[in-house]
């Protein structure tokens, strides 16, 4: 019985270091793998939104708190002023979930664009949702105040054939990002205003 004792002190001890270790490890190198991310994974297809702009989107980037979680933003200048912001989405596909780049133009409340960036979608289907310009570049002009649904819903999107899933699941985020946008809104036209041109 004392051996038993001791063995489980000694397992809940290495576990509470370990749990320790891995918690402050994982702190240690969040900063690191958050600008990985940008840079490799969010960073082309939010430079590829943002063409044209006079600063980098990237760098520009700032945070807002929206509940319990803190969003990034990524602003751009056109014409000497922050006209175009972008956020990370996130919407429900038939592999899982689909990360997405959307760009919002605050002066008109208009989608500027939409990208995809990450996905487990099926290939040669629901993977064109990435690959295929012309699917995203539909999203572009929309109001943000208006519902983002495909055809079959009753808007204005073609689904892409053969994976009306992934289509759905796009237009899901856009429509969470639109949320999210107008939710926001004064906040992030307040922190775009200190954004050098």
């Amino acid at each position: 019985m004392r051996k038993m004792l001791k063995l489980f002190i000694a397992v809940v001890i290495f576990s509470g270091a370990s749990g320790g270790l891995l918690a402050t490890l994982r702190g240690a190198t969040q900063e690191k793998i958050e600008s990985q991310q940008i840079k490799f994974v969010k960073g082309p297809a939010i430079q590829e939104i943002l063409t044209g702009a006079s600063n980098d989107p990237l760098a520009a980037r700032f945070k807002i708190k929206d509940g319990k979680q803190e969003l990034s933003f990524f602003p751009a200048v056109f014409d000497g002023k922050v006209k175009v912001v972008a956020m990370e989405a996130f919407g429900r596909g038939y592999g899982g979930q689909i990360g997405l780049i959307v760009a919002v133009d605050i002066e008109t409340d208009q989608i500027a664009g939409v990208a995809v960036t990450t996905h487990s979608e099926t290939p040669g289907l629901g993977a064109r949702a990435k690959s295929d310009p012309t699917f995203t570049k539909q999203f572009k002009g929309t109001s943000a105040k208006e519902p983002v649904k495909l055809k079959s819903d009753g808007g204005k999107i073609d689904a892409i054939s053969g994976a009306t899933v992934t289509s759905k699941g796009v237009a899901g985020g856009v429509m969470n990002a639109m949320e999210v946008y107008l939710r926001l809104k004064n906040t992030i036209v307040e922190k775009a205003k200190s954004i050098k041109a």
